[in-house]
Parts: C-alpha cells; structure tokens; sequence
C-alpha cells in the first residue's frame, strides 16, 4: 500500500511539475511603447521628452525579464526550471539586445561627443547587465538587473527635470550607431536558424587567385534547434519593442529623411517572428518536404528586417 501511495505520489508531483513548466514557458506579450510610455509619465508627473520612451521601453523590458510568470529562469538550479531549455533560450535573446541597447545609451546616446562624461546613472547600469546570467547567489543575477533598473529609472526621470538633467541625443549618427548593432544582431540570428539545414556556403578564397570554394555549414544539433528558435524569438521581441520607441523619438529626423516608411516595413517584418507558434514542438523540415521548418521561416523574417536595417542606414549615412 505505501508503494502505491509513493508512486502516485511521484505521478502527481511530476505532473504539478510538468504543468508549471508549460506556464512559465508562455512568452511574455508584446505591448505599445507608446502608450506605455505616456502612461508612466502621466503616471510620475513627468514630460515626455526626447528619449523618454525608448528609455522606459528598455526599463519595462527588463522589468519583464526578470518579473514574467517563473522570474528569471536561466540561473535556477531546481526543477522545473532546470529542466526547461526553451525559456532560458528566450532569455538569453533578449537579455543580449537590452545589453547592446543600454551600452549604445550610454557610450553614444547620452554623450554629445565621444570625449564628453558618461552618464553616472548609465556608468552604474551598463555593468550591472553585464553580470554572468547563471549566477545565482553572491550577487544573483536578478539582484544585478534590479540595480541595473532602477539606475536605469533615476536616468529617465532626470531626462525631464529642471535640475541635474540627463541628456538623450537624437542625432543620425546616434541611430545608426544602434542600428549597426542590430543589423549585425540580425544577420547572427539569420545565419543560426538557417545552419538547422547544414546547407553549404561559397566563400572566396584570398589565397585561391580568387576562386569560390564550397565550404560545408556545420548543421545545428537536432538537441539544440528549439533553443536557437527561442533565442531568436526573444531576440527580435525586444528589437522590435525597441524599434518602436526609438521610431517615436527619432520620428523628426526619420520624417526629414523620409525614411519612416522603411522603418515601419522593419517593424512589421519583426512583428511576423512574433506570431503564435502552433506546434507543440518546433519542426526541422527539410526542403519541400511535408513538416514545415520553423527556423527557416523565422530566418526569412529576420533577412528581411536585417536588410531592411541596412537600408535605413544607408540612407542615413548620406546626410
């Protein structure tokens, strides 16, 4: 009878953990940096300045980060989440875009030139992300990207006031600075989810006078495809939140341009990497064959906001 009573213990145990970890696998949803934005403004009796929103974006980001249903999963070291591969693997993505963002907040953004001081609150930010993701204790990781925050917060809440301001420079050169980030971000993720095929690549050869040689792409681990879907699936969810607030306060010198139609077009390609993946498990078809190939659907969207980033600096560079 106790046998009995331990395995349906077991039983039920596993599957209080199984249930747990298919809820904190829900992605966080996106949301409108506009309207976010201005409510926390309206919120903390604060302007709306220039930079206000991509700052509260990147904060909000992070918020969700380490807030979401489960936390921070990615240094747990109990089950379930020590089990969990896909969660983990969509922090990963888009802790590295909230890093790139604020280390271009404060080495370019925040400076009016490269010789100018770095902003004390940004100074104190940028490291704190940078603390290795899995540490758990003695400071933990979510301690780090707390302090990162809230250093973050006092920096958007001086970019309005009257005394001690911070300043956010919204500069061509400011922009392309983040955007050569990202299309270089993109272009990574493009090359990782197309590698689930193994097709070969030409490269040329300096030393063969010039001729192509075929050179054969080293095939993503069966084990190892969700993880890369995943991290690029929360890598493009914080470029395309991120995309969206610099839109807004960048939205002068993109109207002068005329080049607010090409940013839409790459928000929206970003957008469709974020549609409801229906399979309960991600698929690695080959060809035209019968399964579908969720990474290489997922590199089509991301070669084409990648090429869509490399335009839009192109034009900018021209000024």
């Amino acid at each position: 009878m106790s046998k009995v009573k331990v395995i349906i213990g077991a039983v039920f145990f596993t599957c209080i953990l199984y249930f747990l970890s298919v809820y904190w696998s829900f992605e966080p949803d996106t949301f409108n940096p506009d309207s976010y934005a201005a409510e926390q403004a309206k919120l903390n009796h604060q302007t709306l300045t220039t930079g206000y929103e991509t700052t509260t974006t990147l904060i909000h980001i992070s918020e969700l980060l380490i807030n979401k249903s489960g936390g921070f999963l990615t240094n747990d070291k109990l089950p379930p989440s020590l089990l969990m591969d896909n969660m983990p693997a969509w922090e990963t993505g888009v802790l590295t875009q909230v890093r790139d963002m604020a280390l271009v907040l404060k080495d370019n953004l925040s400076r009016p030139q490269n010789e100018s001081h770095i902003d004390s609150d940004l100074k104190e930010a940028q490291p704190a992300l940078n603390i290795n993701s899995h540490s758990w204790n003695f400071p933990s990781a979510e301690t780090e990207y707390q302090n990162a925050i809230d250093a973050l917060t006092r920096y958007r809440d001086r970019l309005s006031a009257s005394r001690h301001p911070a300043q956010f420079y919204s500069r061509d050169d400011n922009l392309v600075a983040w955007l050569e980030v990202v299309q270089k971000r993109l272009g990574t993720i493009s090359q990782d989810l197309g590698s689930s095929v193994g097709e070969p690549q030409l490269i040329m050869d300096s030393k063969a006078e010039g001729k192509e040689v075929s050179l054969n792409a080293p095939k993503t681990s069966w084990f190892k495809i969700d993880n890369i879907f995943y991290e690029s699936r929360g890598s493009t969810w914080a470029i395309l939140l991120l995309m969206k607030a610099m839109k807004h306060d960048f939205e002068p010198l993109l109207e002068e341009e005329k080049a607010t139609v090409m940013i839409d077009q790459i928000i929206r390609e970003l957008e469709a990497t974020q549609e409801t993946v229906w399979s309960p498990m991600i698929l690695n078809g080959m060809g035209f064959g019968l399964l579908p190939n969720h990474s290489l659907i997922m590199a089509n969207y991301v070669s084409r906001a990648q090429a869509g980033t490399v335009d839009l600096i192109n034009l900018l560079e021209k000024r």
